[in-house]
């Protein structure tokens, strides 16, 4: 069963288009406290649980290509002066969600046995648990907030179920990672992983 995406079309459309951009380009900044904010990424570097097999831990920039500026299509657009129904917000929003989609891999990637902590946006459940998820790096994000573009959305396939509370708090995810895009009705996923494991996130008190 396949959950429905959620409509945050009511939010302002402006507004929706320069969160997108800020939360992309916010990657590592915050640090994260109990309860998570909207928005919200996990602390970088952190090594609070053992990686166990031969994985490399990896944090969301590496998921980006060299040199790959989310914004570059969007400069000298003033969004102060932009309103909820201006032809040139809609057209920018068209033009980046296109851009999101379709953003850039790193093909170093491919086939990386990879560790890598965030956020589970469940896709595919039955009964209690997930079958299928998405992994993305701030809290909120496809539910509450707008996607991330393509490259920072991970198409996860767990070995075994994981439980639906797995949703409610970070995890680390372990496995072989290659690019490969997928369109779901939770956003554009750049990479698919099967995951060996899946484990909380504990965060150092």
């Amino acid at each position: 069963m396949t959950s429905p995406r959620p409509p945050y079309r009511g939010m302002r459309l402006v507004f929706a288009l320069a969160i997108s951009l800020s939360l992309f380009q916010l990657a590592g900044a915050q640090q994260a406290k109990p309860g998570y904010r909207l928005g919200e990424r996990l602390p970088a570097g952190s090594t609070d649980t053992k990686p166990g097999l031969t994985y490399r831990t990896v944090d969301w920039d590496a998921l980006l290509p060299k040199g790959w500026d989310p914004a570059a299509e969007l400069k000298g657009l003033d969004f102060a002066t932009l309103k909820d129904g201006d032809p040139r917000a809609m057209e920018a929003m068209a033009r980046m969600q296109e851009m999101w989609d379709n953003a850039p891999l790193n093909p170093a990637l491919d086939n990386t046995r990879v560790r890598i902590a965030g956020f589970v946006v469940p896709l595919e459940r039955r009964g209690t648990l997930i079958y299928e998820f998405l992994l993305v790096p701030y809290f909120g994000a496809c539910i509450h907030l707008p996607p991330p573009p393509a490259n920072q959305i991970i198409h996860v396939f767990p070995a075994k179920p994981v439980p639906e509370a797995t949703a409610a708090e970070p995890v680390w995810i372990s496995g072989a990672i290659e690019s490969g895009r997928s369109k779901t009705n939770m956003g554009s996923a750049g990479y698919r992983l099967n995951a060996d494991t899946v484990a909380p996130f504990n965060r150092k008190r």
